[in-house]
């Protein structure tokens, strides 16, 4: 599955770096690797050619049903664990004593996660209520969705869908939200989209967890659903992955779940699919 140089995501892509770690964890190893450094030197995309290759030359349905069978196979953390992973996850690249909040794009002291006003705590990406999964080992503790943000900016953004529009959040500069949506700033709307999708392609009913599905609308409540797809789509094409969200996939990969959010190796594939 190489990305041909010649297609508009690889002018994208080819300006930000893959990293170059060992990517022949297994599921069963927890301590693999160490994390690599955020500045790493490149790597081509082709060295993950073999992990995907069951997806090789499919096409919507079947490609969502051959990427789930590939990253179905990980390993798991607790929830208290997530704390831990996060601060080598999110990580900030210019204070290794630092994790950069999502929403808020503040980088802020690893030590002050908890469950104060201007402490940091697990956001999840795909509201844990959208589906009823809670906290419980699965969707609940897995770190492609989970990220670090400000405690109120969290209170804030809730489980709401994401949308366009609103009145600006405090402490999140960029990001809007109004009764029913949540926009985040614009260098996270394609992980924000990214991390969304792949929750839909690894959960599918099975694991005794709900099948999580994407539909272009907002209030979708507890139902295991996330919106709004169509726009959605346009944020993994105005906001392709960076060297910073790669890492991140790579981490996961190497050192913690030993799966990968296919859709940051090759976000052409959201097209694909839906």
């Amino acid at each position: 599955m190489r990305i041909s140089r010649s297609t508009p995501w690889a002018a994208g892509l080819a300006a930000v770096a893959l990293v170059a770690v060992p990517a022949a964890a297994s599921a069963g190893q927890q301590d693999a690797a160490a994390p690599p450094s955020p500045g790493a030197a490149p790597a081509a995309a082709a060295s993950y050619d073999a992990y995907y290759a069951p997806a090789e030359g499919k096409t919507g349905t079947a490609l969502k049903a051959a990427l789930h069978g590939i990253i179905k196979t990980q390993s798991k953390l607790t929830y208290d664990g997530v704390w831990n992973a996060l601060k080598v996850t999110d990580q900030d690249p210019a204070n290794p004593n630092n994790v950069i909040l999502l929403y808020s794009g503040r980088s802020q002291s690893k030590a002050t996660n908890g469950g104060g006003a201007n402490d940091w705590n697990r956001e999840h990406v795909w509201a844990k209520s959208h589906g009823d999964f809670g906290t419980a080992t699965g969707p609940g503790t897995d770190l492609h969705h989970l990220r670090p943000e400000d405690v109120t900016v969290n209170s804030t953004r809730g489980n709401k869908d994401f949308d366009k529009g609103g009145s600006p959040v405090a402490e999140a500069p960029g990001s809007l939200t109004d009764a029913d949506s949540f926009e985040p700033r614009d260098a996270v709307k394609g992980d924000v989209a990214r991390m969304l999708l792949y929750m839909a392609v690894r959960y599918e009913g099975g694991d005794g967890f709900a099948n999580l599905e994407m539909n272009d609308q907002v209030n979708n409540g507890s139902a295991p659903l996330f919106g709004r797809i169509g726009l959605l789509k346009q944020w993994n094409q105005l906001d392709p992955p960076d060297a910073f969200e790669q890492r991140r996939n790579q981490v996961i990969f190497d050192v913690y779940q030993h799966n990968r959010n296919p859709f940051i190796d090759h976000p052409e594939w959201v097209d694909a699919i839906w």
